[in-house]
């Protein structure tokens, strides 16, 4: 059974400079960092390109930069 903890280790990498595990702190992406325990290894859901999440970001439902960047474009 999962705990508050292992959540916590799936969105977190333990660096605290990394602004909580962000890949781009400060930037426009909400992808997470990866790591080891959090390495971008999946695909992405909308156009199936290989290696471009993580764990944590298909966790909360992401998608890679190029999909979300088009996404905007057509708002």
């Amino acid at each position: 059974m999962r705990n508050f903890y292992d959540e916590y280790d799936l969105y977190y990498n333990g660096d605290e400079s990394d602004s909580f595990g962000f890949a781009d702190p400060g930037g426009k992406s909400t992808l997470r960092a990866a790591s080891k325990k959090n390495p971008r290894k999946l695909p992405c859901p909308t156009c199936n390109a290989p290696n471009r999440l993580t764990p944590a970001d298909r966790a909360n439902g992401y998608q890679c930069e190029s999909c979300a960047d088009a996404d905007m474009v057509k708002l």
